[in-house]
């Protein structure tokens, strides 16, 4: 009998201890533990949470929904859905289980998301019977593109490689900004994974990239726009270049190097005082105006200008504009008159030329430029409105009316390189430029801003990979495209 006692004691003493062992190591791992559990990369639980709530819409300036949530009638309850398709897809960006977020779904995550969901205290009876029967819903995000002028830019791109990029000089808001090629984000949020994982693999295996937006993730040759910022150097460092008499020559010979020598598109001849030489784009000129600036202003100007420098938009990944170091320039007079250019090493990224004939527009100040417009709360309430800030000072308000007068030359002289980017009764600043690759093609571009005195956009415009040729130049080929996006958005007095 004792032993028996004995032995039920013992059992009862380990239950005890095997009780006080699991109440420790509940304890342990909900207290001590939790954080790292929850954030182990095995733990898919998170993830799925996430995907049983609804997140925010994103809609269009113009009140175009570009992202919501709709119910899936699955385990996850609520599928990430994208109206617009392509059209948005590198600023949307995606949703996806398997490959996370980029866009604007991945910069303001917090945002849409529904843990962060704004509510509003009740004041009346329906108001106090919407809050407890209702969901929370999450906060939406208002952006400050136009889909009117998104699909604007992307018909007149035509299928063609490129970008399009506009924005409001005195805001830094964005009113456009598409790539070609570019993709739908679609079915990176699928349930499915196979789905994903197909679209993925198509996305990323071909030479395209799709997922690195030419508009604002790339970067190419500006060639002759890049003579913006060559001209507003020689108003900030030496302005007595302005009024310096450059001979007129067919080809530059370039210092220190092997006989190599700067030629006109096409053989042509050009010469004279800045402003002739700006209207018609003459190489062999502002090749010469890069000599006697000096590496070291030229750097100072691009840098000035937002060069060099990472880019405040508020998306993931946006790529930076190049200029070389001066130092680069040392005992290499030829690089220097080739990047006065836009040539040689020297790479913007559509964005950033889009910035600086903005900042020429708005007398020499870079806004920084932005996607966020305001968030609405679950309830329709406004919780945050974006308020325009200043970036940088790019140059000097004296300087940036200059090189204005300048602009305005390209697209109104008869000689202009710009004129087919005229527009009746509206004053257009711009500039070409056409961009040597080193292969068998060019690339054409147009920076404009409009109307005169009293800019109400900027543009700049891309189309890659055009042949060789008379025919194809930036004032043939993206010019016209930026007087499709200025006209239409002066018609509309540039209001939604």
């Amino acid at each position: 009998m004792n032993s028996m006692n004995r032995r039920v004691r013992l059992a009862g003493l380990a239950t005890c201890l095997l009780l006080v062992a699991v109440f420790v190591q509940l304890n342990y791992l909900q207290i001590f533990r939790a954080g790292a559990l929850d954030n182990n990369p095995l733990n898919t639980r998170n993830i799925v949470l996430k995907y049983e709530q609804p997140r925010g819409a994103i809609i269009s300036a113009d009140g175009v929904t570009l992202a919501q949530s709709v119910p899936s009638h699955d385990q996850y309850k609520y599928q990430r859905v994208y109206p617009e398709g392509a059209l948005f897809g590198q600023i949307t960006g995606y949703y996806s289980f398997i490959y996370g977020t980029d866009g604007l779904e991945n910069e303001y995550d917090a945002v849409l998301s529904q843990a962060n969901a704004s509510v509003t205290f009740p004041t009346d009876l329906q108001e106090v019977k919407n809050f407890f029967t209702n969901q929370p819903a999450p906060d939406n995000l208002h952006i400050t593109v136009l889909a009117r002028l998104q699909r604007l830019a992307a018909s007149e791109l035509a299928g063609r490689a490129g970008a399009v990029v506009a924005v409001v000089p005195r805001t830094g808001a964005v009113l456009a900004m598409y790539s070609n090629p570019t993709y739908n984000p679609t079915a990176l949020a699928s349930h499915n994974q196979a789905t994903e994982q197909k679209a993925w693999k198509k996305l990323t295996s071909g030479p395209s990239s799709p997922l690195v937006a030419a508009a604002y993730r790339q970067r190419f040759f500006p060639g002759s726009t890049f003579k913006v910022i060559t001209s507003s150097a020689v108003y900030d460092h030496k302005p007595s270049l302005a009024n310096k008499a450059i001979p007129v020559l067919t080809g530059l010979p370039l210092p220190d190097t092997a006989n190599q020598v700067l030629h006109n598109f096409a053989g042509e001849a050009c010469g004279g005082k800045l402003l002739e030489l700006f209207t018609v784009s003459c190489d062999t000129g502002f090749g010469q105006l890069g000599l006697d600036l000096g590496g070291q202003n030229l750097y100072d100007e691009a840098r000035a200008f937002g060069w060099d420098r990472p880019v405040p938009l508020d998306l993931p990944g946006v790529a930076e504009s190049f200029f070389p170091q001066p130092s680069t320039f040392v005992r290499n007079g030829g690089a220097l008159a080739k990047s006065a250019i836009g040539q040689e090493s020297v790479q913007a990224v559509p964005l950033t030329l889009a910035m600086d004939a903005a900042a020429i527009a708005d007398k020499g100040v870079i806004m920084t430029p932005h996607l966020l417009g305001r968030v609405t709360g679950s309830q329709g309430q406004t919780v945050t409105t974006y308020h325009p800030k200043q970036w940088l000072r790019a140059t000097s308000a004296a300087t940036a009316a200059e090189v204005t007068k300048l602009m305005l030359s390209v697209v109104n002289s008869p000689n202009g390189t710009g004129v087919a980017a005229r527009i009746p009764g509206v004053q257009v600043a711009g500039k070409t430029g056409t961009a040597q690759t080193g292969g068998p093609n060019i690339e054409t571009w147009f920076v404009a801003f409009a109307p005169v005195p009293n800019p109400q956009i900027a543009v700049a415009v891309l189309v890659e990979n055009q042949p060789i040729g008379t025919e194809y130049q930036g004032g043939t080929i993206a010019a016209p495209i930026a007087k499709a996006i200025i006209q239409a958005y002066l018609q509309n007095g540039g209001k939604p």
